[in-house]
């Protein structure tokens, strides 16, 4: 039978929580000091610690101090309040969560529902190193590059926390798939794992979605509605593109986070929730700050834990790896056998991946399709290195841009590699940086926003927003084609 040790000095509220786990199957031990504690774990090793960091006779951090008991125990801290300050301070030491005085009952709940051994999970967490060397495969990535190495470690200390993740990198660079294995490694996996494109919805539904709402709360709500965050319920909800969700649900979301409160649209009655929130963007975050994309607090409550993804151009070692990981895939699918040629493989670790691990994707996708034999050779292959020319690529024939009543770059230059290049004097806030830069992009793909997107590293559908900002400014027209 599971055991639990309280260690709380209050025990009204110590009772209380013992009641609640001896209910729901724990054997339970209270401790209201550091000498009751120690002597609690030495008579019984309990599966679960609940502890009070404020004791009479010292602090709860010395009980880090015991090796056996960290390695064997899952320990969850007791705050006095909520704060950033907290779950840094849980994921230092090693703590699984943290609850918050007074102590919500649902969260409890939810945590005795997720108790894992620590050695448990640090034994799986070796078997996926080992998986890696032989294979490359990690979770649901795949690379052997230093930068992967690096994110495959700060997953496996993340992943067992309840800290916020903020993820950032190009588009198609893996965010969700990030997400995805962070969840599967974490306490929660038993639970929903949700993904919400925030860019991919409509500004009029989207508190809708995310919060659900109420029968008759607004024309055509003819049902209650669940949103994510009760559908996510003990598990995980990815937030990606969180810069796109307007600044007001901005705030809404940051209240959640703070209070784990939330209500539907349309109803006064508030709701609990217990979800890992991890949001993600491929704008740089300071920069979503200053161009007013991104409440500064909200960033500061999301980006306890960054990850930051290396585009696939800065990896290309893993290109191989990746472009047979996705043939092996379809292969399987379609009941077939294909391979690379030698000089196909040299082909694709050539190219520039303006696109990422998404492009690469693609690319073996319509290459399986198009060869006529066993073998896929570099026919159907990219031939620009740099990226510029992809052979697969659809270009898009936008209506000439506005004119403008300021030029949008500064005038065009070569760079030392003999590309074009813009100069941006110093001063300029990164928000007019951005739009120079997109636009000049823009203009040398002459108007066609597909390889606009590519070359930026950016989602279609980001660039479609970034140029309705400015076509509200009149600096560009972007009539849809």
């Amino acid at each position: 039978m599971t055991h639990a040790l309280i260690v709380e000095d209050d025990a009204d509220s110590a009772e209380t929580m013992a009641a609640l786990i001896s209910a729901q199957g724990f054997t339970v031990a209270i401790a209201r000091t550091m000498r009751d504690a120690r002597r609690q774990i030495v008579l019984q090793l309990p599966d679960l610690v609940l502890l009070d960091l404020q004791l009479p006779d010292g602090s709860g951090m010395d009980l880090f101090q015991d090796a056996q008991l960290v390695a064997n125990s899952e320990i969850v801290l007791i705050t006095g309040h909520a704060s950033l300050e907290s779950s840094i301070q849980a994921l230092r030491m090693g703590a699984a969560d943290y609850l918050v005085k007074p102590i919500n009952m649902k969260q409890l709940q939810g945590i005795l529902s997720r108790v894992m051994r620590p050695s448990a999970i640090q034994a799986e967490l070796a078997s996926l190193t080992a998986e890696w060397e032989a294979s490359g495969h990690f979770g649901h990535l795949w690379g052997r590059s230093a930068p992967m190495r690096r994110i495959y470690e700060q997953i496996s200390r993340v992943a067992v926390t309840a800290v916020s993740v903020f993820i950032t990198g190009e588009s198609g660079t893996g965010k969700e798939v990030v997400a995805q294995t962070v969840h599967d490694l974490s306490r929660r996996r038993k639970h929903p794992f949700l993904a919400v494109n925030c860019g991919a919805i409509s500004p009029n539904l989207i508190e809708s979605e995310i919060f659900g709402h109420e029968k008759g709360s607004f024309t055509g709500a003819d049902r209650q509605h669940q949103g994510f965050f009760e559908r996510a319920h003990g598990g995980t909800l990815f937030l990606d593109e969180i810069t796109e969700m307007p600044l007001e649900l901005q705030v809404k979301l940051l209240r959640v986070l703070e209070t784990g409160m939330f209500m539907r649209v349309g109803s006064t009655v508030a709701q609990e929730t217990d979800v890992r929130v991890i949001a993600a963007t491929n704008r740089p975050p300071e920069l979503a700050v200053s161009s007013g994309k991104l409440r500064e607090d909200l960033l500061y409550r999301l980006n306890v834990f960054p990850i930051e993804l290396p585009p696939l151009r800065d990896r290309s070692e893993d290109v191989p790896l990746l472009a047979q990981h996705f043939l092996t895939a379809i292969c399987e699918r379609e009941g077939t056998s294909k391979n690379f040629t030698p000089g196909a493989l040299t082909r694709l670790t050539a190219y520039r991946w303006p696109g990422n691990v998404r492009e690469l994707r693609n690319v073996v996708q319509r290459a399986y399709v198009m060869a006529s034999g066993n073998s896929i050779n570099e026919e159907w292959l990219p031939d620009d290195p740099h990226g510029a020319n992809s052979a697969y690529s659809t270009t898009l024939t936008p209506r000439s841009a506005a004119p403008s009543s300021a030029p949008a770059t500064a005038p065009a230059a070569s760079s030392a590699s003999g590309g074009p290049s813009i100069t941006i004097p110093i001063g300029t806030s990164m928000a007019e940086a951005e739009r120079q830069l997109i636009l000049a992009t823009l203009e040398h793909f002459n108007q066609q926003k597909e390889r606009t997107a590519a070359a930026l590293g950016v989602s279609l559908k980001t660039l479609y927003n970034r140029l309705k900002e400015y076509a509200a400014d009149k600096v560009v027209d972007v009539t849809p084609e």
